[in-house]
Order: structure tokens, then sequence, then C-alpha cells
């Protein structure tokens, strides 16, 4: 079933009749679309539009790795602001993760207060998967310089010392990596195994408000490598941490 679905069409005051008339399909076919059944791409484009929403909130697992083999584009979607980015697309993307997850951020503070996507990474950690975390160095002058750059003041080293207790549960577990890092970052970044979200950093914005491309790592392509490249880069010069700093 699929609930999301179901709770849109009834929040549009919808029937399966009515989005059959709507999209020319026969009711039988809206009626297997919400029990569960993926929509043809020429109907979820206009069906989401329908309903006022974006295409991952009603089927989150477009953001995992099952539709890998239908395009050839490193580039799978691109999204104006991280905030349109869902929690279901964020829960279909960490449940995809079989070996690798890292993380690069500021604060990550969006992640870190919901108890469900920290539960989640935990569970990965728990079942083998490793998981890197890189953070902002609270004490750092160069994450102060980057809060006076996104107008939220002296905020962002208390979003990152909230953020590193929220991820308590998680720190604690095997085969968890923790550091912590000086640089001013053009952009964060979320992997998951042969997935990449790409938050972009714009000056004077918050990171919620900058675009993030979703990209996937295909043979022979450049992007997604290049930024496990800059990754790696920061990554290395960052500074490791036991647990949860104080």
């Amino acid at each position: 079933m699929n609930e999301a679905l179901r709770r849109a069409m009834y929040a549009a005051g919808l029937s399966e009749e009515d989005i059959a008339a709507r999209l020319g399909v026969d009711p039988k076919t809206v009626g297997r679309w919400v029990d569960g059944r993926l929509p043809f791409p020429r109907h979820r484009g206009p069906l989401a539009r329908l309903l006022s929403l974006e295409e991952p909130e009603l089927w989150p697992e477009l953001l995992t790795l099952r539709g890998a083999g239908k395009t050839s584009a490193e580039v799978v979607a691109v999204y104006p602001q991280r905030n349109l980015v869902t929690r279901e697309a964020w829960i279909g993307l960490f449940q995809s993760a079989e070996h690798q997850i890292d993380i690069l951020a500021y604060a990550a503070l969006f992640l870190a207060e919901d108890k469900r996507l920290v539960g989640l990474l935990t569970s990965k950690a728990n079942a083998g998967v490793s998981v890197n975390l890189a953070l902002g160095n609270p004490k750092s002058p160069e994450v102060a310089q980057r809060g006076s750059a996104e107008k939220i003041g002296g905020a962002l080293p208390a979003k990152i010392r909230n953020a590193l207790v929220q991820f308590g549960p998680l720190l604690e577990r095997p085969g968890v990596t923790l550091r912590l890092h000086d640089t001013v970052l053009y952009n964060s970044m979320y992997r998951v195994d042969d997935q990449l979200l790409v938050n972009q950093h714009v000056f004077g914005l918050p990171a919620a408000q900058a675009p993030v491309y979703h990209l996937r790592r295909l043979e022979g392509g450049e992007m997604f490598d290049l930024y496990l490249e800059s990754f790696a880069e920061v990554w290395k010069a960052a500074h490791p941490v036991d647990g949860v700093p104080d």
C-alpha cells in the first residue's frame, strides 16, 4: 500500500476515479498505484503535479538504486532547495545503504534531530555498514566565518554542538567514525554507496535554502568521483574524535 499516495489523494479530495479521469487511465490502474505499484514515468509527473507534491514524496524509492539501470545520467535529480528533499526520501536513501555512508557538513542538524533517521543510521552501522561523519569544529574560526556568511551569526557552533549530542547513540556504535573539520565548505555531501546528495552552499543563505544535486556513480562518469575526491581531502585533514566531544 502506498500510504503517501493514499493520504495525498484524501487531502486533495480526489478519488481513484477522479485521478483516472484527469490522467486518462483506467481506475483499476490508479488502484494498483495506491496498492503500491510504481507508475510509469509518463504518469508519475502529472500525478505528482495534480497532488501538488514532488515525485519522491509519493515514491521515495526513486532515490534508491532500484532505478539505477533506467538512465545513463549521473545527475538523477536537482532540488532548488534542500528543504524540498523529503523525509521519506532521506529514509529511502539511507535504507538502501549496504556498504558505506559518508556525511560531510557543518552540523547536519536536520538529520541529527530526527530520531528515526539517527536510528536508521545506527541500525545500518550495527549491520556492518561503515559510517563516516565529518562535521565542523565548533571551535574553529572558519566555522564562525561561515555562520556569519549564512547570516545566522554565532548560531552555527551551537548547532554543531547540538548535533553532536543528538548523534550520540550513533557515535557509540562500532564502525562509526567521527572527525571534526576546519574547512570552509563549498558544499555538504551525503553519500550512500553509489549515490550522492550534494547540498550546494550559497553565500548569504543557510544550506537548507540552497540547491541539492542527486548524483549516482556510473562507469566513465566524472562528477560523482570528483565530489568524492573533495570529501577525501576534507576527511584527511579533519581531526579524529572518539565518542561525543565536550
